[in-house]
């Protein structure tokens, strides 16, 4: 619903990176390390914490962007996210950048998307950094307009605001 915030578990693109890097026999000063990990404790913590979760998904294939879209498409409204207030790793930033990639796109196996009820967002978000799995929780943005402001929308931290389009092809291709 308009107002509800979204809320990420974690930094971005681990498992994606990782994975590449593996199969390319990419060796960075600074290790990329998977994100597998199961997230049952962690959803308990969130739901036990409010009932204003309002939806819960995992960002695996597509990353965060395709999953955001996926929100939007069955809600009909609109997503505003912050590009500073997206956890994203140096290694794993790095790296995007030497190879061509938006570490929104990349996979994700250790990490939920959450939008929550604006007022029961401090709760919620307390309850996933309490668990081991949620530590770097934040919340990303917020869920705007319906209809004609459906659609995901990115602030840079340059103050401009693009539109975070669906991912033409994913970059890692299904290993199971």
């Amino acid at each position: 619903r308009p107002g509800d915030a979204i809320l990420i578990s974690g930094s971005l693109g681990d498992h994606g990176m990782a994975v590449m890097a593996q199969r390319e026999g990419i060796h960075m000063d600074m290790p990329v390390e998977s994100d597998c990990a199961p997230l049952h404790e962690l959803v308990k913590d969130m739901l036990s914490a409010s009932p204003g979760v309002r939806a819960m998904r995992d960002p695996t294939r597509g990353g965060l962007a395709t999953t955001l879209h996926e929100l939007a498409m069955s809600s009909t409204c609109g997503m505003m996210v912050r590009e500073k207030d997206i956890p994203v790793k140096d290694a794993v930033r790095g790296a995007c950048e030497i190879l061509g990639f938006d570490p929104l796109y990349l996979a994700n196996e250790g990490k939920l998307v959450a939008v929550v009820a604006r007022d029961d967002t401090d709760k919620v978000l307390k309850a996933m950094q309490a668990h081991p799995l949620g530590q770097k929780a934040s919340i990303i943005g917020e869920v705007t307009g319906k209809g004609e402001k459906s659609g995901v929308y990115l602030k840079t931290p340059y103050g401009g605001t693009r539109i975070l389009d669906m991912p033409v092809d994913d970059p890692l291709p299904r290993i199971c």
